[in-house]
């Protein structure tokens, strides 16, 4: 039994608290507070530290999954939840008009892990409009990106769990 774990990034807003939810096994172990500032606007309360929770998968390997806080200014987390994930998912709102800004940024900002380890690209708030994924396939075929893509939705387990056993199998099989 493998103890694998796997950092989930992204915009604040993208889902990342929503999609651990979904899935831990466990209560979700989060620090989210009241959101008192420019956030407070679309969204009630915001992670300023990290969510945690807890996936096995059906061959015993455990996830450890955790969700870093979208706020810049709360990126000290960012490389200490990083340090020894094998595996990130970077979830992106398709709703967000900066949604492929922030795709880039995010895998910038985690590059030299990604390239330690493996990735997946969550794509949220795209409903039923999935001829929208083509401009996510473009842009990580232009970056040489070979990693999967999934539209998500973040509330669902089986669209969240699918994509983080995607990646699993990744780091498991590799």
């Amino acid at each position: 039994m493998a103890e694998i774990k796997i950092v989930i990034t992204g915009a604040v807003g993208a889902g990342k608290t929503t999609a651990i939810g979904s899935i831990s096994e466990i209560p979700v172990v989060s620090t989210d507070v009241a959101a008192s500032d420019a956030v407070s606007a679309f969204k009630a309360s915001t992670t300023v530290a990290m969510d945690y929770g807890e996936l096995t998968l059906d061959d015993g390997s455990k996830l450890r999954i955790y969700g870093t806080p979208g706020q810049e200014r709360f990126s000290f987390m960012w490389d200490i939840l990083a340090t020894g994930a094998l595996g990130f998912v970077i979830l992106v709102n398709h709703s967000s008009p900066t949604a492929l800004a922030d795709l880039d940024f995010y895998i910038k900002r985690f590059r030299k892990s990604i390239d330690e380890s493996t990735m997946a690209v969550g794509v949220t708030h795209i409903g039923d409009n999935l001829s929208s994924m083509a401009k996510y396939y473009d842009y990580m075929n232009s970056q040489h990106l070979p990693y999967p893509i999934f539209p998500v939705d973040a509330r669902k387990a089986a669209d969240v769990r699918l994509m983080v056993e995607a990646m699993a199998s990744m780091i498991i099989y590799e």
